[in-house]
């Protein structure tokens, strides 16, 4: 087995773990997942008992990350976490659980939650 295949399946396993335990102690609650690739962050919040997207932001959107404007900062990250809670207030959801992936809640991935909690996302 290469290296490659082995981190792939390590952050699988991550994965299937972190979901697995979030959505067991969801008790009702959507789930706010968190996805960063090298040149965006994507947040959306999912109700699993329905399957559905219920509010989503991501810093491909021009509002936050304007024209030629960087998406893979921290700020990027802070943007997209208000914007999501925001967008969730207007919806009545105020309480959720933070679904972090394969990521460590470390840097971009900490710096949208925080963000999300400033702005009024309870988790």
């Amino acid at each position: 087995m290469g290296v490659r295949s082995r981190l792939a399946k390590q952050n699988q396993r991550r994965e299937y773990r972190v979901r697995n335990r979030v959505v067991r102690d969801a008790h009702g609650r959507p789930r706010l997942s968190v996805f960063r690739s090298n040149r965006h962050m994507y947040a959306q919040i999912i109700d699993d008992t329905l399957r559905k997207t219920l509010v989503a932001a991501n810093t491909v959107e021009s509002e936050i990350a304007g024209p030629g404007g960087v998406g893979s900062d921290a700020e990027a990250a802070g943007r997209v976490g208000k914007l999501i809670a925001e967008r969730a207030a207007k919806l009545g959801i105020f309480q959720v659980v933070f679904d972090r992936g394969s990521f460590r809640y470390h840097g971009r991935v900490a710096a949208l939650a925080d963000a999300a909690r400033e702005a009024g996302l309870d988790f």
